[in-house]
């Protein structure tokens, strides 16, 4: 089995029973997400980080990667908070990615009460990485590596890593109520995407099928809706309707003739910021 720590960041921020069902919410769209590519996969919450257990992590991070609210996640080995542990697991993951003549660095990080500091952790670490590579050329350096292990500590678990890989950010999908989002071309689905990413449910009117599969890899469950897109609006109660017009458009009266709120997401961006964010959610 494999074990991938997630993290969040904005969620972060909010009080303890607003952070608890943001975290649900989150943990219900990447179990679905996952769902959706037949991944089996457990996952647990532990003081601002999501721990996901599953037989296929390799396959399980790119999924993850495209739910928001994530920030970063990580495949991480596991061991006790124990020095000695973390000192052999910590060679372990280095000695594979370690190079001949080549720099690495420690970084550590605790939550909870410990008998060593993050700093003393991350010397003694480095130290058995050190020695045991010494007669390779290794050094170290603290600002430049070309190798960077990383340890999290927990109470009494620690998680030893080297890569970060980062998520979309955001808040969790339907944590913040739904709209409705127009998708005749490809700037309307870069709009529904940034509404997506700022936690709300979206459900699609679609007339551009091409411009739908852009959405389908980051909405594990989408919903398309029939009829005129103001109607749609009031019938599922939803807050308003996205579209991804430019200030052009705008600034020419367009209208669509619903009598709901419209959110305008790309209105402050020109057309080089919309292609190249259209070509990262591509990806």
């Amino acid at each position: 089995m494999g074990l991938l720590l997630v993290r969040y960041a904005e969620m972060g921020l909010k009080s303890p029973g607003v952070r608890r069902y943001f975290e649900k919410v989150l943990t219900y769209n990447m179990m679905a997400a996952l769902a959706r590519e037949r991944l089996e996969a457990f996952v647990e919450s532990q003081y601002g980080r999501l721990f996901v257990t599953t037989d296929r992590p390799e396959e399980a991070a790119p999924v993850l990667r495209r739910v928001f609210g994530i920030s970063s996640l990580s495949h991480v080995q596991e061991c006790t908070s124990d020095v000695k542990d973390i000192r052999r697991l910590a060679l372990e993951v280095a000695t594979p990615l370690m190079k001949d003549d080549s720099t690495f660095r420690v970084e550590a990080r605790r939550n909870g009460v410990h008998q060593y500091t993050s700093m003393q952790l991350a010397a003694q670490a480095g130290e058995e990485i050190y020695e045991a590579h010494r007669h390779r050329g290794v050094r170290v350096d603290l600002h430049h590596p070309d190798l960077t292990v990383y340890v999290e500590v927990r109470d009494k678990r620690a998680y030893v890593f080297s890569e970060y890989l980062d998520g979309p950010g955001g808040l969790p999908m339907g944590s913040q109520g739904k709209v409705v989002a127009l998708i005749r071309n490809e700037r309307d689905a870069l709009a529904a995407w940034m509404m997506m990413k700022r936690g709300c449910r979206a459900l699609f009117v679609v007339e551009d099928g091409n411009a739908m599969r852009i959405l389908e890899r980051w909405d594990p469950e989408p919903r398309k809706v029939n009829g005129p897109a103001g109607k749609a609006v009031h019938v599922n109660k939803a807050f308003g309707l996205v579209v991804g017009w430019s200030l052009d458009e705008l600034q020419e009266n367009k209208t669509l003739n619903a009598d709901v709120p419209l959110y305008h997401p790309l209105i402050g961006m020109g057309n080089e910021e919309v292609e190249r964010r259209l070509k990262e959610i591509k990806g």
